[in-house]
């Protein structure tokens, strides 16, 4: 067992970015806080912090991190259930960043007794921090549940593949082949994002591999295929006006691209996070498709 000063320690230390405001809102010394780190590295028999300025944990600190952040809601949750105020439940979940801009933060913001701290990772992947231990909970594409973990289906994100008019005139005329989306500019969030390359084989039947630029943030996304920078998959929700106004025009009309999206939650934590998953299943309803 590791003692729970190590482990609240831990948290502020992360939280704050430094031993010495990690102190200050203990209010201890900044040796003691270095003190406790040391201890915590040689109970978990390796380095916890990558680099201490600002701090960022290695591997085995985000999953003591992790630890640290599920004993205090489940300690949080036992201080609610007698009837004492324990603060804000610190908790790590996964999320892929289109599910952020589209519908998720709703859900987070009606669950005011937690405090969040969200890993944005594909959803493609996000099923790997959930089998590390570094998060809690994730939304991922996976429909199996996890070792240890409870999953819940809560619909499909939508997305439509979209280009401005005079993109589509440059490379499209003639069709939209795998020719020429091999020549044409795509763009893909980072390179873990599969949902063009799932799109083109789709349509063509083909391993399509065109000219790509990464824009890792959705927002400049959706901008970037209107200022005609390539086309992309974009969530239908997000371009619905666009099209509507012929701003952009979708590259095969009707063939829209719906991903799966499953709520994992570790088993042990799953009554203490039931507020969560409520409130995940309430926003997708209004928002998530039923798989195609």
């Amino acid at each position: 067992m590791i003692p729970a000063p190590l482990l609240s320690t831990l948290i502020a230390v992360i939280e704050t970015g430094s031993f010495d405001l990690a102190a200050a809102r203990l209010g201890v010394t900044p040796p003691a806080i270095s003190q406790r780190m040391r201890a915590l590295a040689e109970t978990a028999g390796g380095a916890v912090f990558a680099r201490l300025q600002p701090a960022e944990p290695t591997a085995l600190g985000r999953r003591l991190l992790r630890h640290a952040r599920d004993v205090a809601t489940l300690e949080a949750e036992l201080a609610g259930d007698l009837g004492q105020d324990a603060g804000p439940r610190p908790v790590s979940i996964a999320l892929n960043a289109d599910s952020l801009e589209v519908w998720a933060v709703p859900a987070l913001a009606a669950c005011p007794d937690f405090r969040f701290d969200v890993r944005v990772i594909d959803q493609d992947h996000s099923a790997g921090l959930l089998r590390r231990g570094e998060v809690s909970a994730a939304l991922t594409a996976e429909a199996a549940a996890l070792p240890g973990c409870d999953v819940t289906s809560l619909g499909a994100l939508r997305y439509r593949a979209t280009c401005t008019p005079a993109l589509f005139a440059r490379h499209f005329a003639d069709g939209v082949t795998a020719r020429a989306l091999s020549r044409a500019p795509t763009l893909r969030f980072t390179a873990l994002d599969g949902l063009q390359m799932r799109w083109m084989a789709r349509q063509t039947g083909q391993a399509v591999d065109p000219p790509a630029h990464l824009i890792p943030a959705p927002g400049p996304f959706v901008q970037a295929t209107r200022e005609g920078l390539g086309w992309g998959l974009n969530p239908d929700s997000l371009v619905q006006e666009d099209i509507a106004a012929g701003r952009l025009v979708e590259l095969v009309p009707g063939t829209h691209l719906d991903t799966p999206l499953f709520w994992q939650v570790n088993r042990t934590m799953a009554p203490a996070l039931a507020a969560v998953t409520r409130a995940l299943r309430q926003a997708a309803r209004h928002t998530l498709v039923r798989p195609a």
